[in-house]
């Protein structure tokens, strides 16, 4: 056997890694506004301008539904929740090291982190690598500062969300309430003026 079919995923070419991400975002997406059109109307508006540029296919959901409760880990292993960052806007990204646009738009992550060291801003990169990539995915992230490395090698997030996402990378934005304002399935510039624009308008919200 070839080393190739033993190495499996973070071995395939970035263009076939694309062109199976490509896929699944498709099918998230149409999967997500589906579940979306079954739900009330929107509880909470305000972004409908702001999906535009960057931010064209970022998704408002119909009812902003709050967090979900299931834990992920720090770096140092210790449980975390996305409501322990409550009362500010948390922008939390689901990626993982063969995923070859994680990889592409960490960098506007960490972009959109040190904007934000002053302000109630937290970028959460949370990685759903396996425990045996996941010295490979701190290192990746040590090179992204000021991000921090949170990971969930159980893949329980994703699948916690409602609706669940199977889209690398999924982005989901939160507002100082807790509750889903948005989110986004594939790669996106998060250090532009498109998605300051979302952060800036939720920051504003009290």
């Amino acid at each position: 056997m070839s080393q190739e079919k033993e190495s499996g995923p973070p071995r395939l070419g970035v263009l076939r890694l694309a062109l199976w991400g490509a896929a699944l975002v498709g099918v998230a997406g149409f999967l997500y506004i589906i579940a979306q059109s079954s739900i009330t109307p929107r509880a909470k508006g305000g972004l409908t301008d702001l999906t535009r540029g960057e931010m064209s296919r970022l998704i408002l959901p119909a009812e902003a539904a709050p967090a979900p409760v299931t834990s992920f880990l720090d770096a140092e292993g210790k449980p975390v929740r996305i409501a322990d960052f409550r009362g500010k806007v948390v922008v939390v990204n689901l990626w993982a090291t063969w995923c070859a646009p994680c990889i592409l738009e960490m960098p506007t992550l960490a972009k959109l982190a040190a904007s934000g060291k002053d302000r109630d801003i937290v970028v959460l990169a949370v990685s759903i690598d396996r425990d045996k990539d996941a010295d490979k995915a701190r290192a990746f992230i040590g090179k992204n500062a000021p991000l921090e490395f949170y990971r969930d090698p159980k893949s329980s997030l994703p699948f916690a969300l409602k609706p669940p996402t199977a889209a690398m990378p999924t982005t989901l934005i939160y507002g100082r309430d807790g509750v889903e304002r948005g989110r986004m399935l594939g790669e996106a510039d998060w250090g532009g003026k498109d998605a300051a624009a979302v952060i800036d308008r939720l920051l504003d919200e009290k």
